[in-house]
C-alpha cells in the first residue's frame, strides 16, 4: 500500500537563511554588473605619482647619504683612537718597567722604597697622593709616577671614548640599512608602476624628457650670466664634464651620481671639499636668496627640507643629477621648488 505522508517541510530557519543568501547573491550579482570596470591609470597619472615615488626616494637618499659619511668619519675616529690606545699602552709598560728597575735597585741597596707599594696598590693614583704628601719618595720617582698616572688617565679617556664611538657606530649602520631599505621600496614602487604603462607610453615619456633637457641646455648655453667664484666656474665645468652619466642613489662618482653626489664630487676635482649632503652643502657658503643674484657655477638648493641641490647653469636652468632613471643633466629652475642658492 502506497504511503500517504506529507513530505517533511524545510524549517522557517533554513528558509530564513536560503532567501537571505539568495538576496546577497542578486545584490552582489547586481553591483558587479553596474560597477564600473577598473581602469587603468593613463600615462600622466603614471608620471605625477612616480615623480612623487621618486621625490621621497631622494630625501631617504640624501639621508641615507649623512648615515652613510656619519659612519665613514666614526669608524676613522675609532681607528685613530684604537692606534692611539695601543701606542699609549707600549708607552705605559714602559713607564712601568722604568719605575720596576728603579725599585729593584733600590731593594737590592737594603732600601726599601714605597714605590715598590704602586704595584700591589689596587690604587696608584690615590697611592701617588697619599706618598707625595708624605714626601717618601725622590724628585726622581714622584716625576715618573706622575708620568704613569697621567698615562693611565689618557689611556682609560680615550678607551671610554672609543667605547662611546663604537655604539654609535652600531646605531648609525642600523640607521644606515633603515634608510637603504626605505629607498628601495621607493624605487620598487615606481618601478612597479611604470611597468604599468605600455612601450609607446614610455617612450613618449622618453622623449618629453630628452626635448626638454635639450631646451634647457640650448637656454644655458646661450645665456650670459656672469660666472661664480674661480672654484665654483671649475667645479661646474667638471660637472659638465660628466652630463650623461646615470643617476644611482648614493653615489659619489666617477661614473654614477646622485645630486648631491655630484655637486661634491665636482668640488672634489678642483680640491675643495665641501659636505656630501644637499642639507650640509646649503650651509657651506653664502646664501643668495634672489634668483636674479645667481651666477654661473653657485649652488642651488631645492625644497623646503632642501633635500635635492644642483649647479646653477645661466639663463634659468640648472645643471644636476636629478632621480631615477634620468642622467647628469640640464633642467630649468623652475621645475622644482627654489629655497636659495649657495655661493662656495
Amino acid at each position: 500500500m502506497a504511503s500517504h505522508r506529507r513530505p517533511k517541510q524545510p524549517s522557517r530557519t533554513r528558509v530564513t537563511v536560503l532567501s537571505a543568501t539568495a538576496a546577497a547573491v542578486v545584490a552582489l550579482t547586481s553591483q558587479a554588473a553596474n560597477a564600473a570596470p577598473s581602469e587603468k591609470p593613463n600615462k600622466d597619472e603614471v608620471k605625477s605619482k612616480v615623480d612623487k615615488l621618486y621625490e621621497e626616494a631622494e630625501k631617504a637618499t640624501e639621508k641615507y647619504n649623512g648615515a652613510k659619511e656619519k659612519q665613514e668619519k666614526l669608524e676613522k675616529q675609532i681607528g685613530t683612537l684604537q692606534d692611539n690606545v695601543a701606542r699609549g699602552q707600549e708607552d705605559l709598560n714602559d713607564l712601568r718597567d722604568g719605575l720596576g728597575s728603579m725599585a729593584s735597585a733600590q731593594y737590592r741597596t737594603g732600601g726599601i722604597d714605597p714605590s715598590v707599594q704602586l704595584f700591589l696598590s689596587s690604587d696608584p693614583d690615590d697611592y701617588l697622593d697619599k706618598a707625595s704628601a708624605m714626601d717618601q719618595l725622590s724628585s726622581q720617582q714622584v716625576e715618573a709616577l706622575k708620568k704613569v698616572q697621567e698615562k693611565q688617565r689618557s689611556l682609560s679617556q680615550q678607551r671610554k671614548e672609543a667605547s662611546g664611538k663604537l655604539k654609535d657606530l652600531a646605531d648609525t649602520r642600523t640607521e644606515l640599512g633603515k634608510k637603504k631599505k626605505e629607498v628601495q621600496s621607493k624605487l620598487g614602487e615606481a618601478q612597479r608602476l611604470l611597468n604599468t604603462l605600455t612601450a609607446k607610453e614610455k617612450a613618449s615619456l622618453d622623449a618629453e624628457q630628452a626635448r626638454a633637457s635639450r631646451t634647457s641646455e640650448r637656454s644655458a648655453m646661450n645665456g650670459s650670466d656672469k660666472p661664480s667664484s674661480g672654484r665654483a666656474s671649475s667645479a661646474y665645468a667638471a660637472a659638465q664634464s660628466v652630463i650623461g652619466s646615470p643617476y644611482s642613489y648614493g653615489h659619489a662618482g666617477p661614473s654614477t651620481f646622485d645630486c648631491s653626489g655630484l655637486t661634491s664630487w665636482a668640488y672634489a676635482q678642483v680640491g675643495v671639499t665641501i659636505p656630501r649632503t644637499s642639507q650640509a652643502q646649503a650651509n657651506a657658503g653664502t646664501r643668495i636668496y634672489s634668483q636674479s643674484d645667481l651666477r654661473v657655477g653657485d649652488l642651488v638648493i631645492f625644497y623646503s627640507d632642501q633635500h635635492h641641490v644642483g649647479f646653477y647653469a645661466g639663463n634659468g636652468q640648472v645643471l644636476h643629477a636629478p632621480r631615477t632613471g634620468t642622467v647628469v643633466r640640464y633642467e630649468a629652475i623652475g621645475n622644482m621648488p627654489f629655497q636659495f642658492g649657495v655661493r662656495i
